[in-house]
């Protein structure tokens, strides 16, 4: 028999009661809408994930303090804070792979000028900063080396301070105090948003940090070193560079622990979208078990279809129709069934992740390989649990199916 003329068939027979073929495909409708809602939801948050950490910087390597063991337990990061100017201009000087590097004075002030004051994180940096950080100006520009080299009184503001000190004029060239020490505003940060843990990157005042720890820190050591590389695929071969250089800077012996910790924004990421990789499919798994009923459903439904055509499948067997055939025709039936489910199940989903986007304003987003993959599976559903009836069908025998009543 044709494929053409078996799904004719199968259309007919489904169309004969529509009913109970909502029914039967709505365990199925409800299984790939689920799927697909969930996988909408990790995969929006995995890309969530990627962007803002992609936001953090280019290529960036993050060194910082700790990670020394002592009495053979591990103290963590930031358990000994043993970075200082000196080890960032090892680094400078050393290093073969990176494209600039930063160290970071890491202190809070209030910034008094403008509309009013602001207490906010100060970040007294080098001019490598913004390139690291792949961080543009939307007004002014970035302080330079010479600002650094004569610890110049001068400050880039972030977007959210610059909103809440001048919310109505362009802050560059106004003055603006930081421990009581008057500054000249020569830059404003373009919005860059909130971080994957939800701080706001805009709430931050940009100093040289030559100034930052004369002036505002007042102490030598500093909070962390900011690296980059010219390409992802240089980072490794960075990191250790850095590592050697750092254990050699700080004398740690052979064998030793490191008394700092190099990372970079890409293991972070690889760990964040893994963890939620694994939530996502979680739930897919949970939601795919409507898929399960669905499809036992419709196993129930062919079975009371085949006792109900009997007598038709008694007759197609003695006009010439071999088993075969009538096992293929019952579970084409069962895969158009299982597919049509797909196919609105799918609809449904697509709806249903921009409905949940829009009321909980998470991200969402429908991968493209998963509308196929779920219409596919369904099919496969269809396969699975139309099979047994199909065999049923096929196995009776053409004498007894014409005498059935």
């Amino acid at each position: 028999m044709k494929t053409r003329t078996l799904l004719s068939l199968a259309i007919r027979s489904i169309a004969k009661n529509k009913m109970r073929t909502s029914l039967t495909v709505l365990g199925v409708v409800i299984g790939v809408a689920a799927v697909i809602v969930m996988v909408a939801v990790g995969y929006g948050a995995s890309r969530s994930i990627s962007d803002k950490v992609k936001g953090l910087g280019t290529n960036m390597i993050v060194v910082t303090a700790g990670s020394s063991a002592a009495g053979g337990v591990s103290q963590g990061a930031q358990a000994f804070n043993r970075l200082s100017i000196e080890d960032y201009q090892k680094i400078v000087r050393e290093s073969t792979l990176l494209a600039g590097a930063s160290p970071v004075v890491l202190t809070r002030a209030q910034v008094i000028g403008g509309a009013g004051n602001w207490r906010t994180s100060v970040n007294g940096v080098s001019t490598a900063y913004p390139v690291i950080r792949d961080w543009t100006t939307s007004s002014g520009t970035f302080f330079t080396d010479d600002d650094v080299a004569a610890m110049r009184k001068v400050v880039v503001l972030g977007g959210t301070v610059a909103k809440n000190l001048f919310p109505d004029t362009d802050p560059v060239g106004q003055q603006v105090q930081l421990r009581n020490e008057p500054f000249t505003v020569v830059g404003v940060l373009a919005t860059k948003g909130q971080t994957a843990s939800g701080s706001d990157q805009d709430d931050v005042v940009i100093v040289p940090y030559t100034t930052a720890q004369t002036r505002l820190a007042g102490r030598s050591f500093i909070g962390q070193i900011l690296a980059s590389t010219n390409a992802p695929e240089d980072l490794p071969a960075a990191q250790d560079e850095i590592r050697a250089i750092m254990r050699e800077a700080h004398r740690v012996a052979t064998g030793d622990a490191d008394d700092f910790t190099v990372r970079n924004q890409t293991d972070l990421a690889e760990t964040a979208q893994a963890t939620t990789k694994v939530m996502s499919w979680l739930l897919a798994a949970v939601a795919s078990i409507s898929l399960l009923v669905g499809g036992i459903g419709i196993m129930n439904i062919m079975l009371v279809s085949v006792t109900e055509r009997t007598r038709e499948i008694g007759i197609r067997q003695a006009v010439g129709a071999r088993g075969s055939d009538v096992l293929r025709q019952f579970l084409v039936e069962s895969i158009v069934l299982s597919a049509l489910g797909g196919l609105v199940g799918v609809l449904l989903g697509v709806t249903g992740a921009m409905i949940v986007g829009r009321i909980t304003g998470w991200s969402t987003a429908v991968p493209a390989e998963a509308i196929p993959l779920a219409v596919g599976f369904s099919a496969g559903v269809g396969v699975f649990f139309g099979w047994y009836p199909a065999r049923k069908a096929a196995a009776l025998n053409p004498i007894e199916a014409l005498r059935y009543e």
